[in-house]
């Protein structure tokens, strides 16, 4: 009991003393403010700041009745840190004194998720490294076009180990207000800063305070992995904020146990960490919760953190590339790749069932699919790095892509079907002898490149996995779909009792050739409709004459073959420019906006234009909501659509419970449709959610029936 007691008083003068010390710290920091103000601001200013601040907007330019975000970003010196908005046991916060032009409106700061540390019984909530705290700015309807000067008056307080300073400084900006129909340019480095906020976990924690203990109860699905969970409390004088924090997980529940210091509020809001840089935002209610469920650690050990994160991404890596290769696989059967798989039966079909070169092809298509693979998302991934809000099959946003592939695809049609013959390439007997592995490679290299729009089952989950992946584990994600893309022709080449029924060639194969020409055919007038989609009508029938061009060309080549001529490098200087003319001469990307407000309203399922503003508008209202994301190329959701989004009864249900309905078009590149796809584990499309009035959404199978949504409103 002695011991208890002495322990006691120990910790509690601890505590006192580090009380008085930042009590003192204010109160000195208070006097300089208040009572020599002229003279401490010119003494701040000539003194180096240890944790500079740098006010940085997201864009210089901003429209009037919109919104635009500023950063301070704090630059820590070695050894020194700042302050999350509740600091802990020690410390003060950032505050903001805004001078802002008539009108304009300044939202609260949002904190990125912080650090624990701790020393000599106090805990503090910081920050060590830099960071960014972000401000909306809103701006009136009615603001005119010209410069806007934006000065604030920032305090907080600079710290080590051992020693604190309160720094200060006046920071300023001058933004434009342009027009309606200015393009905005984006400060890349925002998208960093956004990662480390805290998302919203959505649904509502319980806490309860008894017995001088705090507990809360914070749902959190079973099957996601955390070691070490902290929850960062927003509220000053509930917690114990030293106190060990004990952990235990109950099914789809996380429970968190620490000490109380006084009386609870009915509501309170804070962060849940759930490792470095990551972490939720949350508002809890009162009510009773128990300590329920399995012991899982303390928390607030960063160690234990970077740990369990490191084994939570190692058991990830495993799952998604089981979900990779699985849906590589399944890939095969979408009407998407099939057209490309013809080239390949081609090959096995002259290969005869001979074992070296089945095998050697097989082996040569696999690297030009997993090669090509891995390199579209090494590309991705680049690309995100830099700051490019973008996802799976990007290259088909990209209608110069697009038209480039359309002529590929018409001029391997035209020599599937006899027109021409090329020596470079492996479609012709005597060439299929002398090169069948580099034929196969690049056939295995198109394959993969076609490929992409496609989604099928079990890829959605391993492509989003590539989103918290280390670059190097979603690299082997994306090779792992390469491979599970050619598995079925290593399985021929590689069992002999699969291989041995291969038919032996014969006359028939030049009219399987030619057969062979018709999916492909069906693969260009594909690409024309979804060229059109993007570029419009007239865009469209200016991409067909160039077209027309190639396809001229090509008879020109195949007649001179037949005559014996050799028109080779003039044949292909014709091609590049017929090409290079359709590239360049394509219309923007604002072609078809228009048109696609006027399809998505005379749907059978009407829509509006998704946007998170409007979602959060429907929700704030409890409007009921489905929300959608799809695009042109991606052929899974081109057939949802037809097989149950577009369908009467669909629209039938849907109006009669009064749904609103929100499409993401992602056929062309949209940064905030990038970035809602990143934030529920996705990689690309088809996305479908439903928002039920005050519930967590529902995020929808891949494939979808009619009854799948009706029974949503059923």
């Amino acid at each position: 009991m002695t011991s208890d007691i002495s322990s006691t008083t120990i910790w509690s003068r601890q505590k006192i003393s580090a009380i008085i010390q930042m009590v003192f710290t204010a109160f000195i920091f208070a006097a300089l403010l208040s009572i020599t103000p002229a003279r401490a601001q010119v003494e701040l200013n000539k003194r180096e700041l240890n944790v500079p601040a740098h006010l940085v907007a997201e864009s210089q330019q901003v429209q009037a009745g919109q919104s635009v975000t500023l950063a301070f970003v704090m630059t820590p010196k070695p050894t020194w840190h700042g302050y999350w908005e509740n600091p802990g046991d020690a410390g003060i916060g950032m505050s903001f004194a805004w001078k802002l032009p008539e009108g304009v409106t300044a939202g609260g700061p949002r904190y990125p998720v912080p650090d624990t540390l701790l020393i000599s019984g106090i805990m503090n909530y910081i920050y060590k490294g830099d960071y960014a705290v972000l401000v909306d700015l809103k701006v009136p309807e009615n603001t005119k076009p010209g410069p806007l000067s934006i000065s604030v008056k920032s305090d907080w307080l600079a710290c080590t180990d051992e020693v604190c300073v309160p720094e200060q400084d006046r920071l300023s900006i001058t933004l434009e207000v342009v027009g309606k129909d200015t393009a905005i340019k984006l400060n890349k480095a925002f998208n960093d800063y956004r990662k480390a906020l805290p998302r919203p976990l959505g649904s509502a924690a319980t806490f309860m305070v008894k017995d001088d203990l705090f507990r809360i109860s914070v749902p959190f699905p079973a099957d996601s992995d955390v070691a070490a969970p902290y929850f960062f409390i927003l509220q000053d004088g509930i917690v114990d904020y030293a106190a060990s924090q004990k952990v235990n997980r109950d099914g789809d529940m996380l429970v968190i146990e620490t000490g109380a210091r006084g009386d609870a509020l009915q509501n309170i809001s804070g962060v849940l960490k759930i490792g470095p840089h990551m972490g939720f935002s949350l508002d809890a209610a009162s009510g009773n919760v128990e300590m329920s469920g399995v012991p899982l650690n303390s928390g607030g050990d960063n160690e234990n953190f970077i740990s369990g994160d490191d084994q939570s991404k190692t058991s990830l890596l495993f799952l998604a590339l089981g979900g990779a290769i699985i849906g590589g696989l399944l890939l095969n059967l979408m009407p998407c790749v099939f057209p490309i798989l013809s080239l390949k039966a081609i090959s096995l079909a002259k290969a005869g069932g001979d074992e070296i070169v089945v095998r050697r092809d097989a082996l040569a298509y696999t690297a030009g699919v997993v090669l090509v693979a891995t390199a579209l998302g090494g590309l991705l991934l680049a690309l995100r790095a830099s700051g490019v809000a973008v996802g799976w099959a990007f290259q088909l946003q990209d209608p110069r892509i697009i038209f480039v592939l359309l002529a590929l695809v018409t001029a391997i049609g035209f020599n599937l079907a006899g027109l021409f013959e090329l020596p470079n390439v492996n479609f012709g007997d005597k060439l299929a002898q002398k090169n069948g592995a580099a034929g196969s490679f690049w056939t295995g290299a198109l394959a993969a490149f076609v490929a992409t729009p496609c989604t099928g089952p079990f890829m959605a989950a391993a492509l989003g996995a590539t989103i918290v992946l280390p670059p190097i584990a979603a690299l082997v994600i994306f090779a792992g779909l390469g491979v599970g893309l050619a598995l079925p022709f290593l399985l021929i080449a590689f069992i002999p009792a699969i291989r041995s029924r291969l038919p032996k060639p014969g006359p028939w194969l030049n009219s399987f050739r030619k057969a062979m020409a018709i999916p492909m055919f069906v693969t260009a007038i594909g690409l024309i409709w979804l060229l059109g989609r993007q570029i419009g009508e007239d865009g469209l029938a200016l991409s067909l004459v160039f077209l027309l061009l190639v396809a001229l060309v090509l008879w020109w080549f195949g007649g001179g073959q037949i005559k014996g001529l050799s028109r080779g490098p003039l044949a292909t200087t014709a091609l590049a420019a017929s090409v290079i003319g359709g590239v360049l001469l394509l219309p923007d990307d604002t072609a078809m906006e228009s048109q696609k407000t006027a399809t998505a309203s005379s749907a059978t399922l009407p829509s509006e234009p998704f946007s998170e503003k409007r979602l959060a508008e429907l929700r704030a209202t409890d409007q009921p909501v489905f929300a959608y994301f799809t695009a042109d190329w991606c052929i899974t959701c081109k057939a949802n659509e037809v097989a149950a989004v577009q369908r009467q009864e669909t629209a039938d249900a849907f109006a009669k419970a009064n749904v609103t309905v929100l499409m993401g078009d992602w056929t062309r590149p949209d940064p905030e449709i990038s970035r809602f796809l990143e934030k529920h584990g996705r990689a690309g499309v088809p996305l479908y959610l439903y928002y039920a009035p005050g519930k967590e959404p529902v995020i929808l199978p891949q494939i979808l029936t009619i009854g799948t949504l009706t029974d949503l409103v059923a």
